[in-house]
This record gives structure tokens, C-alpha cells and sequence, in this order.
């Protein structure tokens, strides 16, 4: 069972789900929107090996915003903290994300019970998207355990 906003900011409150910071004007009917941090990281290489760790570069996002390219795979994460030891969180992009052609998570959308951190998130563009540092651009959901 997915819970409402009403329940997230009742369970915010109770203290059975943290999002830090919090605002409550991000809270929609069945889910909490959060914001990329204002970090990347990217591959050096344009090849990647899956037997190895790749090597990436950290860049900043602007205040003027950072073009996201189409061959290339941005590492962020979200601006914050989420996650709960009751429910469990699912992340995934805002529609208004997807009209632009950004997928917010290549794939791993399952937060897992009793995570509590900032969100990797795994960026990619269809076509070259400007973003912004702590622009909105994702959701989490929280779901009942059973």
C-alpha cells in the first residue's frame, strides 16, 4: 500500500519517515519531491568495463545551469536526506522531468528498508537538457512492508 501525502507528513512528523531538510509545499497527493544536489559525477572514459571500477570526475551545476548531454552518464544525488526504518521508499523522475527527456533513474529505484541517506540518483538525457543545482526533479514514494 502506498501512502498518501497526508500519511508522509503525518509519518514525517511521528518520526517513522525523515526527509531532511523538509518542506512541506513538496509534498503531492502520493509522494515527496525532492531536488538534486548541486554535484555530479561523471566517467572519465567513454568505454565502460563491468569487471572494473571506472573512474569518474566530480563537476559542480552552476547557479547558470550545466547542459546534460545524451552519451554520457551523470552520478547524483538527491539534495536530501530520505529514508525510513518503517516504510519503504521508491524513487523515480517527476512527469515534468520525463517531458524534458531526463530519465532521474537508469534503474535501482527500491530504497531499502532502514536506508537513511541521500539517494544516488543515475542521470540520463535523450536530448541535451539544461539543469539547475536543487532544481526539483524527482519523487519518492513510500510503500507499507508486509
Amino acid at each position: 500500500m502506498i501512502l498518501t501525502g497526508k500519511e508522509i507528513l503525518k509519518q514525517v512528523r511521528k518520526g517513522n519517515i525523515k526527509i531532511e531538510p523538509f518542506n512541506i509545499e513538496d509534498i503531492e497527493n502520493n509522494s515527496y519531491d525532492f531536488h538534486i544536489d548541486n554535484t555530479l559525477k561523471i566517467y572519465k572514459n567513454n568505454e565502460l568495463d563491468s569487471n572494473k571500477d571506472n573512474e569518474m570526475e566530480e563537476i559542480s551545476i552552476p547557479e547558470e545551469g550545466l547542459t546534460l548531454l545524451p552519451d554520457k552518464i551523470y552520478i547524483g544525488t538527491t539534495k536530501e536526506i530520505i529514508g525510513s526504518n518503517k516504510f519503504v521508499p521508491i524513487i523515480k523522475g517527476r512527469s515534468s522531468t520525463g517531458r524534458l527527456g531526463i530519465f532521474v533513474n537508469i534503474t535501482a529505484d527500491l530504497i531499502d528498508l532502514g536506508s537513511i541517506q541521500k539517494c544516488t540518483l543515475m542521470l540520463h538525457t535523450v536530448i541535451p537538457v539544461k539543469i539547475y543545482p536543487n532544481m526539483k526533479i524527482g519523487q519518492v514514494t513510500f510503500w507499507v512492508t508486509k
